[in-house]
């Protein structure tokens, strides 16, 4: 459809609404004979009068009513949409909807849910927790937190916390049937506890040896794609599990896990928020970003990532 046929279809509302020109101009902040010639425009592509002018006074002809009457409507909402619309560019408002692996909403994000609620009421907080690489835009996220390895390089990233420690741990009557494993090689001969994130299984563990990076295939009889259910299996005792320092912790606080390997066990630079280039940051987002980045220590750049 050619897209000048929806040209003059607000004049001739605001023309019908008022019965002037005049009224209709002012409105839409342009002269009055302006309005009358997009009015006639519109006329013209009909082929149809759809106003009666006289001198004293303007109303709609017989084809002009019934063409408000069915198009009216239609009208009236794209009017309100646009309102709508314009009002998520003036304040934060409306769904914010956010992918992030769920060991990350304990270790940081949880903290800061109950004040940026209070503080943004007509923001509604949706969270995704997933571990794998998501394409925020094809599935209408407006934004992501992951590891600075998985984020896109064609994203805007923010880092939330880091860097973060990895650590190798398996429940203490793992360790003691199977032995606790004094180099990363070991790890062969042991039950591993895979992560999958996606269709890619997490199977080359990575360590530092005699300075050098170093990575191990590992094997074994579990694949989780749940980080803290991967967590609990190995709890019960059934294979080592590779996650961040912060995420056994507790368990080993609580004497469920033990770690080993500890002066082999990597570092990687930390957890960011990501969001696509735009040249508008809806309201809602920038809400976001501001609070959790008022919640944040420092910001140490990652090459290749914008800050």
């Amino acid at each position: 459809m050619d897209k000048r046929q929806l040209d003059g279809l607000l004049a001739l509302k605001l023309v019908a609404e008022s019965g002037h020109f005049t009224a209709a101009a002012k409105t839409l902040g342009v002269t009055p004979s302006a309005v009358s010639q997009m009015i006639k425009q519109l006329e013209g592509r009909l082929g149809v009068a759809l106003l009666s002018r006289t001198t004293r006074s303007t109303s709609l002809t017989e084809a002009g009513a019934r063409f408000m009457a069915e198009a009216g409507v239609a009208l009236d909402q794209i009017l309100v949409a646009m309102e709508n619309v314009r009002s998520f560019a003036a304040r934060p408002a409306g769904t914010l909807k956010v992918t992030l692996p769920r060991a990350v909403y304990p270790a940081f994000i949880s903290q800061h849910i109950a004040s940026f609620t209070a503080k943004y009421p007509e923001i509604t907080l949706e969270l995704h927790f997933e571990d794998e690489r998501t394409d925020i835009v094809g599935r209408g996220f407006d934004c992501g937190i992951r590891l600075a390895d998985i984020v896109a390089r064609d994203m805007v990233a923010l880092k939330l916390y880091g860097p973060v420690q990895f650590s190798i741990a398996a429940s203490p009557g793992y360790l003691d049937r199977h032995g606790r494993p004094l180099h990363p090689r070991d790890l062969l001969q042991h039950n591993c506890i895979r992560p999958r994130s996606g269709s890619w299984i997490y199977d080359s563990w990575e360590f530092v040896v005699d300075g050098k990076e170093v990575a191990v295939q590992v094997s074994g009889s579990l694949i989780f794609s749940d980080t803290l259910l991967m967590l609990d299996a190995a709890c019960r005792g059934t294979g080592l599990v590779f996650a961040t320092a912060d995420m056994v912790s507790q368990f080993v606080a609580e004497g469920r896990l033990e770690t080993v390997l500890d002066k082999f066990t990597i570092q990687r630079e930390g957890f960011y928020l990501y969001y696509p280039h735009r040249a508008q940051v809806l309201p809602k987002l920038r809400a976001f970003i501001d609070h959790l980045r008022a919640a944040r220590l420092s910001v140490p750049p990652v090459p290749g990532i914008s800050i």
